[in-house]
């Protein structure tokens, strides 16, 4: 199939449960999510949805990251904090790192 559609990602239910993340010493967050992959390219994109908490940042490659819902803050490694929300669109270059705070659970698109 050349376009993959999820209609209303905003709201997707059922999401399958990919267990916990966190910082040592914090409580672990849950994560869930679903994946797709695309044709033609070795990336594999993802909706997921995870609580409040922190967790590190260590993506390798550059990434587009689409909010669908929830609040928090990314502050990269040595740079300001960016607050964020549902509808707010973030790029990352590559090999960034940081910091995530949820402070609402968030469902994003990457």
């Amino acid at each position: 199939m050349k376009v993959q559609q999820i209609k209303q990602s905003v709201s997707l239910q059922n999401l399958e449960d990919w267990g916990t993340a966190g910082l040592p010493g914090t409580t672990p967050i849950q994560v869930s999510g679903v994946q797709r992959v695309i044709e033609g390219s070795e990336a594999i994109d993802t909706v997921f949805s995870n609580a409040r908490g922190n967790v590190p940042a260590l993506g390798q490659a550059g990434e587009v990251m689409h909010f669908l819902a929830g609040r928090g803050r990314f502050t990269p490694d040595g740079e300001d904090t960016i607050h964020f929300a549902g509808g707010d669109t973030l790029f990352f270059e590559a090999n960034t790192e940081g910091l995530w705070e949820v402070e609402e659970p968030c469902a994003r698109c990457m």
